[in-house]
């Protein structure tokens, strides 16, 4: 039999709380609300639990599912525009409807009816876009931003697994859901202390890139990106960690200066990790750079290196492939 991955493993275990919790923490809605929750530079206040949950894209529903907020929940945005969904979400998020596959628009989550709406910028928002809190505050969406994201619109400290965190500790208020949260925020830091303490201690960081795409320019994800928080986890330095973003494209010639030992593929959409390996392996200008001379790449999937759920399996292969001769 096949070993379950840790997103099933997680939603078991969710699911194992919700029955032995008290019942009093699933009734007492009343005398819960309103609470108020910081969402990047906002104060939010909640008067009610939402009924008529939206998330976009696959990280941020995989939170959701994690703390069993299904039936809170009326659809998801911003998967398959971009992503396939894998086996094992297409099983979790069972009959929730994908309601556009890219960013909705206002249209649609009014005619879902929905009451909140868990983004991030550049995760189904844009500055300046038609979808905001701004502009779906009146009519009557609240939303809750995914906190890597804040940097966009606010000065942010350096991106940690602290960010994942807080979002699920966030959620698990806003609906009512606290104690769950907090165990399995409690499960992931005890998963990845136990598996640190075992870890080969290295005799010095390796330095780490992380391609997402681009041919002329390669796109990266800089100091504030969830890869960062990862690699430095898992013993490695992000070589475009000084920049004070989260993606961003670079230019080849500061990638080969910086002489990475280890590079970090992520995998999604139409291009291949594979295809992206060969592209890097084919550019005479790359050749001397020595994770491609010494063949040393790691494939993390867009929902292992962006915040959610599989962080800490994201973490362990990092960590093994920053060991491995």
């Amino acid at each position: 039999m096949k070993v379950r991955s840790n997103l099933f493993s997680i939603l078991l275990f969710t699911s194992f709380m919700v029955m032995i919790l008290p019942a009093q923490a699933q009734l007492a809605d009343d005398q819960y609300y309103p609470i108020n929750i910081q969402s990047c530079d906002r104060v939010v206040t909640f008067d009610h639990k939402p009924k008529a949950a939206i998330s976009n894209d696959v990280n941020l529903t995989e939170m959701m599912l994690a703390l069993g907020l299904q039936k809170q929940m009326v659809g998801v945005t911003g998967i398959s525009g971009w992503r396939t969904l894998d086996p094992i979400l297409r099983k979790d998020i069972g009959e929730l409807p994908e309601l556009s596959p890219k960013y909705p628009t206002k249209e649609v989550l009014l005619g879902a009816d929905a009451d909140f709406y868990f983004a991030g910028w550049n995760y189904g928002m844009q500055v300046g876009g038609g979808i905001t809190p701004d502009t779906l505050a009146p009519l009557g969406i609240k939303v809750y931003e995914l906190s890597e994201s804040c940097v966009h619109i606010m000065n942010k400290s350096k991106v940690s697994m602290d960010d994942l965190y807080n979002d699920l500790l966030n959620l698990g208020r806003i609906f009512n859901v606290e104690e769950r949260a907090q165990l399995l925020v409690s499960k992931y830091k005890e998963e990845l202390k136990n598996f640190q303490k075992n870890l080969t201690p290295l005799a010095q960081s390796p330095k780490v890139f992380v391609y997402d795409s681009g041919e002329e320019q390669p796109f990266t994800s800089a100091g504030l990106g969830m890869p960062t928080a990862l690699i430095n986890e898992a013993g490695g330095k992000n070589i475009m960690e000084h920049i004070q973003k989260s993606w961003i494209q670079v230019g080849w010639e500061s990638v080969i200066d910086r002489a990475p030992e280890v590079i970090v593929i992520i995998n999604y959409g139409d291009i291949t990790a594979q295809q992206k390996i060969n592209f890097l392996r084919s550019r005479p200008a790359l050749k001397d750079i020595p994770a491609i001379k010494n063949n040393r790449f790691v494939i993390l999937e867009y929902v292992e290196a962006t915040p959610g759920p599989r962080n800490i399996k994201a973490i362990k292969r990092l960590a093994e492939a920053f060991r491995a001769e």
